[in-house]
């Protein structure tokens, strides 16, 4: 049965190529409230996923497309990469290597993001009840339970920042069980980064990105 929907995926996606289709985003989400932001794009993600499962299983790689349409408008990319340089490396870079670094971190986090989407089944999510937002608050975590039957619950703390100009929230951080992605990615990149340069990490997360997307069972299988 399994093999059967993944071939019906396939042409299914060789159809939707060649009439030039694409699988439809959902609508904008009102990023004036960072609470039922999270909510509404945890909603409109898992939804989108459900709906087109047979499709993501036979070309994974589409996951990239959920990333781009359901998650990426409402990361701040931009203000997670200088996190991750740090003032050090950021100052250091012209606005060349720090465009560059953006756009290459950015990549990364949509293949990441797809790769963690590729093991979605089912889970529930539970998002943080609103809390009063003070109006000077620039700064907001939301927490996100993800509870599964086959292993104990996950627990998420995104951060979100306050645009002052539009007013709108955007997520620029998650922390899984007390281990922040900013935190890691600084401690993972900086020996790279002072060793090899800018340049050359912008090279290599140009080349982990372009990596297929695919189950941690079959890349074994691959690699062996």
């Amino acid at each position: 049965m399994r093999k059967t929907l993944i071939a019906l995926g396939s042409a299914l996606s060789l159809m939707l190529v060649s009439l030039g289709q694409t699988v439809q985003a959902s609508e904008p989400v009102d990023q004036s409230n960072p609470y039922q932001l999270i909510e509404q794009v945890a909603e409109n993600t898992f939804s989108r996923i459900r709906k087109d499962r047979t499709l993501l299983r036979a070309d994974p790689d589409l996951l990239r497309d959920v990333v781009k349409d359901e998650l990426l408008p409402y990361i701040h990319t931009r203000y997670a990469a200088s996190l991750i340089l740090g003032a050090q490396y950021y100052r250091k870079a012209t606005p060349e290597q720090r465009d560059a670094f953006t756009e290459a971190f950015t990549e990364y986090m949509i293949a990441s993001y797809a790769q963690i989407l590729l093991e979605y089944d089912d889970q529930t999510i539970e998002v943080q009840k609103d809390k009063p937002i003070d109006p000077n608050d620039k700064i907001v975590k939301v927490r996100v339970d993800m509870t599964d039957a086959s292993r104990p619950p996950i627990r998420l703390d995104f951060s979100l920042r306050k645009n002052t100009r539009t007013g709108n929230w955007q997520a620029y951080d998650v922390t899984a069980e007390g281990v922040s992605m900013i935190q890691s990615k600084q401690s993972e990149w900086k020996t790279p980064l002072r060793r090899d340069g800018i340049d050359a990490v912008v090279e290599q997360l140009k080349e982990i990105a372009k990596r297929p997307i695919r189950r941690e069972d079959k890349q074994k299988q691959d690699a062996s």
